[in-house]
């Protein structure tokens, strides 16, 4: 019994190694993606809309009639056309504010269906929490119109104040309806009769789109796709073998492909935020880090003469301590050639470097020639 349970023991601690292995020589996954996830199709886009409207039923946070003259006289059109006659009449209230009403008009979208859209305050209201918009046209960027929005405003923030304090959450000035607009117009656009159409690359590259054209021609057929420049690839449908347009383009999309990524270190001073891409590579360099700190300490005390004494005078003597660190533990370090990401961030931690002198670190290696990548401050 004793023999089968080593044995037994023994069996799986083989297969756990041989595993191990495996896996090992086997490497990490290759990171393949869709065609859909990498390039946009050519005509299947958004399209901004904006219009301009009123809020109306606030609390008294609208906008200020005698500074906002263009909500007074939008207020006093819109009386007008439901035919309240208020020219030449002193309209005051505070339950009125002008607002720009953004949205996206996605593509296909077909008249009826509905989107969201926001609205954000362009007075000086200084909130819209409990407002309705009117309605209000939106314009596309060819003056047309094609949708229109209405209804009530979603504000996350808020505003409380007193006498002592004010406390404001969010932004109030702004808010957002849920499928409040309703689609007037559509976007024409014969997709039907498309005998070839083009892939956008969101991140231009050769090597990505001769791999995108490849993957097509070997789904569809030898030349149904060229890659015209780094971010263009031309898919001739006359190769779909007859097939619905909407299920070769479904087909294609599903496509997977490795993007071939340029060796990029992205910095933002601000925040100290660095984002370094797996094939940064650097020469053999040495790196020293090292800050000289002083830092001076001011704690003075009181001296007091004697008790029920006739002589003397309370001083304050001061008292100062200095204390200079100047980095010794930190010391020189190499970092051999051709280092990989993991490599370089391990060898600049060993050293203690935060973000802040990484990137001065980084920038100083660039300075140096010994940087083989592409170095972007933001």
């Amino acid at each position: 019994m004793s023999f089968n349970i080593r044995l037994s023991a023994r069996l799986l601690l083989m297969t756990a190694v041989m595993s191990l292995a495996l896996s090992v020589a086997s490497g990490p996954a290759d990171p393949r993606s869709r065609i859909k996830d990498i390039a946009d199709f050519e005509g299947v886009r958004d399209n901004m809309l904006v219009g301009y409207g009123l809020v109306v039923g606030l609390k008294g946070t609208g906008d200020k009639l005698g500074s906002s003259v263009f909500t007074k006289e939008s207020l006093i059109g819109m009386l007008a056309r439901l035919g309240v006659n208020t020219r030449g009449a002193g309209v005051s209230t505070k339950n009125v504010a002008a607002v720009m009403v953004t949205g996206t008009l996605p593509p296909f979208a077909r008249q009826g269906s509905r989107v969201d859209i926001s609205v954000s305050a362009l007075g000086d209201s200084t909130s819209l929490l409990g407002g309705t918009l009117l309605v209000t046209p939106m314009i596309g960027a060819d003056g047309e119109v094609y949708a229109v929005g209405q209804g009530q405003l979603a504000v996350g923030g808020f505003e409380a104040q007193g006498q002592g304090e004010t406390i404001t959450k969010g932004v109030p000035t702004s808010g957002r309806i849920a499928s409040g607009a309703i689609i007037e117009r559509e976007v024409p656009f014969d997709f039907a009769g498309m005998q070839s159409f083009r892939l956008a690359l969101r991140n231009p590259d050769f090597t990505t789109a001769r791999r995108i054209a490849a993957a097509v021609n070997k789904r569809l057929g030898p030349n149904a796709a060229t890659p015209l420049d780094p971010g263009t690839v031309q898919v001739d449908l006359a190769h779909a073998n007859g097939r619905n347009i909407v299920a070769a383009i479904g087909d294609i999309e599903q496509l997977e492909v490795t993007p071939d990524l340029p060796a990029r270190v992205v910095i933002d001073e601000q925040t100290g935020v660095i984002v370094m891409g797996d094939r940064v590579r650097i020469s053999t360099v040495a790196i020293a880090q090292g800050n000289l700190t002083i830092r001076v300490t001011e704690t003075p005390q009181v001296s007091q003469p004697n008790p029920l004494s006739n002589t003397g005078e309370t001083v304050t003597v001061p008292r100062t301590t200095i204390e200079i660190d100047e980095d010794r533990s930190r010391q020189l370090g190499v970092l051999s050639e051709g280092v990989s990401l993991q490599e370089l961030v391990n060898g600049l931690n060993s050293l203690g470097v935060g973000p802040r002198d990484m990137i001065s670190i980084l920038q100083a290696i660039k300075a140096a020639g010994a940087v083989h990548a592409e170095i972007e401050v933001m």
